[in-house]
C-alpha cells in the first residue's frame, strides 16, 4: 500500500512538472508552393492572413521600413491621434484621445487631450513624452517619412500630468491632423541600443493598440498576433491573427482550402490570375499602397550636379520598360504615376507628365551630353578622358526596386554610361548613403568615411497623408539650408537631395496654406519635371482576396488597407 502511494505521488509530480515545462517550438514548416497546401486549419478563434513577406524592420516612420506588413502591424498595435475613414477624411481616434483642436492662430497652436486610461502594454501612460519623442525624431533623423510638418513645430508643452499636450508651430499648418500617427513608446526607445535607427528593427517593445505580438518567427515566416489584454477600450472579437508568408501559388492554395481566410499580397500577372481563378467565392480588391516607386537622379554628386548631364541621362531612360518590369502586369500596371506629387489613387490626381518623357530620346541625350563636354568614344561617353560613371542603388533585394534598378542599369550601360549597381541594406541606404552631408555647391565633403556616393536611387517614396506635406517632404530644402554658407556640409532634406531656392517659396506657401495646393502644383509640376531629379514610375498596390469563413474585413481607406478594422473581424459568415 505504501509503495502504491509513493508511486502515485511520483506520477502526480511528474505530470505537474510536465505541465509547467514550456511547450517546445513547432517544427520548421516550409510554406507550400502549390495546391497541395497542408497547413493546419485555423481554430475558430484564429484568423490566418496570407502575405508575401513578414521581414522587418517595422518602424512606420522610417522610409527603409515601408511595407505592407509594417503598415498592418502599426494599425494593429500603435496608437494614433487621427485615423482615416473609408472616405479618406481624418477623424479623431477616440480610443486614444478626448480632443484635439486648434486653440490659437498667433502663434498657430494645437492642443491635444489624451484619455487618462490610455497606456502602453507595460503600464506606462501614453503621454506628452511620446509626442515629443516622435516630433524630435521626425525633425532631426534622416530617412523618415514625410517630416515637413514636424519641422514646423517650435515647442511642445505638457499639462494635466502629461495627458495634455500643447504643440506650437512656427507657421500655420493646415495638415496638422496627419501628425502624431503611430506613436512610439518613448520611455523604452529613447535610450535603447541603436537609437532611433534601431527602433522596431526586429519587433515591438510595447503596444498601445488592441493587439500584441505573441510570436515573430522570420525564419518560419509567421507572426502570431493576439488580443492585447492591457488594452483599455473595446477588446478584439478574435483571439489571434496569424500573418503567414507564402509564395503566390501557396497563397492561392491556402485560400482555396480555407487554411487562410484572406490574402493581402503584392501580385504580378501570374499571382493575380491564380487568385482570380478561385472563382466568385473569393472577393478581390486592389488596395493602393502609400508608396510610389521612383527613380531619383540626385543633384548632389559628381556628374549629376550638371543640369545638362542630368537631363541627358534622363533622356536615355526608357521609363515605359521600367514600369513594365516593376509592375509585372500586376495591379500597379494600372497605377502609372504620371505626376510629380499626387499619386494615382489620391483625389484630384491628374497626369502632368510632358510628352515623350516615357520613351528614350538618344538624339536629345547626345545633344545634352555633348553640351556638357562629353563625347562618345567607342560607344562610351567620356569627358577629359574619364567615363561618365554613375552608381545606382536600390534597398537591398527588395522588389520591385531591385528588378527596376537592374533594368535601369542595363539601359544606361547599353547607351554608353558606366554603371555600378549596389544593393545596401535599406536602413543603410536611407539613413546613411542618401543622407551623406553635402555642400550647397553640390559636392560631397571629403569625410573619409569610404561610403559610396549614390547618383541614382530606385526607391519607394511616400505618397499618402496631406498632399502639401508630401510635396514639401519630397522637394523642400531643410530649414536654414538656403542661408547656410556655401561650404558648410548639410544633410539633404530629402532622399533626392533636392533644394531649389526658386521653388522653395511656393512649396512653403502650399505647406502653410498661403497658397492653394492646386495653384502651387500648377506652377510647380512643369518645373519639377524639368529638373529631371525625380522620375515617378508607378504606385505600389496589393491584392486583397477575401475567402469564406470571415466577416468584417473590408478594403479599408485608400492607401491604409484593411487592418484598421481588425477588432471587428470574426470567423464565420460567407
Amino acid at each position: 500500500m505504501r509503495t502504491s502511494s509513493v508511486a502515485a505521488l511520483v506520477l502526480v509530480l511528474a505530470a505537474t512538472l510536465a505541465a509547467c515545462t514550456a511547450t517546445p517550438p513547432p517544427p520548421l514548416v516550409t510554406a507550400p508552393a502549390g495546391p497541395s497546401a497542408s497547413s493546419a486549419a485555423p481554430s475558430p478563434a484564429q484568423i490566418v492572413v496570407g502575405v508575401d513577406d513578414i521581414i522587418g524592420g517595422y518602424n512606420p516612420h522610417n522610409l527603409a521600413d515601408q511595407s505592407t506588413i509594417t503598415t498592418a502591424l502599426a494599425q494593429l498595435m500603435l496608437p494614433s491621434v487621427f485615423r482615416q475613414s473609408d472616405d479618406g477624411q481624418y477623424e479623431l481616434d477616440t480610443t486614444l484621445m478626448r480632443s484635439a483642436a486648434v486653440t490659437s492662430e498667433q502663434p498657430f497652436t494645437v492642443t491635444y487631450e489624451i484619455r487618462p486610461d490610455a497606456s502602453w502594454s507595460d503600464g506606462a501612460p501614453i503621454a506628452v513624452e511620446d509626442f515629443a519623442y516622435l516630433a524630435d525624431s521626425m525633425r532631426d533623423q534622416p530617412g523618415v517619412v514625410e517630416p515637413a510638418g514636424y519641422r514646423l513645430i517650435s515647442n511642445i508643452q505638457s499639462s494635466e500630468g502629461g495627458k495634455g499636450v500643447q504643440v506650437t508651430f512656427s507657421q500655420p499648418y493646415p495638415g496638422w491632423r496627419t501628425l502624431f500617427s503611430d506613436l512610439l513608446p518613448q520611455h523604452l526607445l529613447k535610450d535603447a541600443p541603436g537609437g532611433w535607427q534601431g527602433a522596431l528593427q526586429g519587433s515591438f517593445p510595447a503596444y498601445g493598440g488592441p493587439f500584441s505580438i505573441k510570436q515573430l518567427d522570420t525564419a518560419r515566416g509567421e507572426i502570431i498576433i493576439e488580443r492585447n489584454d492591457r488594452y483599455w477600450d473595446k477588446p478584439a472579437a478574435i483571439d489571434q491573427i496569424v500573418l503567414r508568408r507564402s509564395d503566390e501559388a501557396g497563397l492561392a492554395a491556402a485560400l482555396r482550402s480555407g487554411n487562410e481566410q484572406f490574402v493581402m499580397s503584392r501580385t504580378d500577372a501570374t499571382g493575380l490570375k491564380l487568385l482570380q481563378d478561385l472563382g466568385p467565392g473569393v472577393q478581390s480588391h486592389t488596395v493602393p499602397s502609400p508608396r510610389v516607386a521612383d527613380v531619383l537622379l540626385r543633384p548632389v554628386n559628381g556628374a549629376l550636379v550638371d543640369e545638362d548631364v542630368r537631363a541627358g541621362v534622363a533622356a536615355l531612360i526608357d521609363r515605359n520598360k521600367l514600369i513594365d518590369e516593376g509592375a509585372a502586369d500586376g495591379p500597379s500596371a494600372e497605377l502609372r504615376a504620371d505626376a510629380q506629387v499626387l499619386a494615382p489613387s489620391v483625389p484630384g490626381y491628374a497626369a502632368t507628365i510632358p510628352a515623350n518623357v516615357s520613351a528614350p530620346d538618344p538624339a536629345g541625350a547626345a545633344t545634352l551630353l555633348q553640351r556638357a563636354g562629353y563625347t562618345q568614344v567607342a560607344g562610351s561617353w567620356r569627358r577629359d578622358g574619364k567615363p561618365l560613371s554613375l552608381v545606382i542603388a536600390s534597398p537591398g533585394q527588395l522588389e520591385p526596386y531591385a528588378r527596376v534598378a537592374k533594368e535601369l542599369a542595363r539601359q544606361l550601360t547599353a547607351a554608353g554610361v558606366q554603371v555600378t549597381t549596389i544593393n545596401p541594406e535599406p536602413r543603410d541606404l536611407f539613413s546613411n548613403l542618401l543622407a551623406m552631408p553635402v555642400n550647397r555647391s553640390g559636392q560631397p565633403p571629403a569625410d573619409g568615411s569610404g561610403n559610396v556616393a549614390v547618383d541614382i536611387a530606385v526607391v519607394p517614396m511616400p505618397a499618402s497623408g496631406d498632399p502639401a506635406t508630401v510635396l514639401a517632404s519630397t522637394f523642400s530644402c531643410r530649414p536654414g539650408q538656403l542661408s547656410a554658407p556655401t561650404t558648410t556640409p548639410v544633410v539633404p532634406a530629402n532622399p533626392a537631395g533636392v533644394c531649389d531656392a526658386e521653388l522653395q517659396p511656393t512649396i512653403d506657401n502650399a505647406l502653410t496654406g498661403q497658397k492653394t495646393l492646386a495653384d502651387a502644383l500648377a506652377e510647380l509640376e512643369p518645373k519639377l519635371w524639368a529638373q529631371h531629379t525625380v522620375i515617378p514610375l508607378f504606385q505600389l498596390a496589393d491584392t486583397l482576396a477575401i475567402g469564406s469563413g470571415i466577416t468584417g474585413v473590408t478594403p479599408g481607406p485608400a492607401m491604409v488597407g484593411p487592418f484598421g478594422s481588425a477588432v471587428n473581424w470574426t470567423r464565420g459568415g460567407k
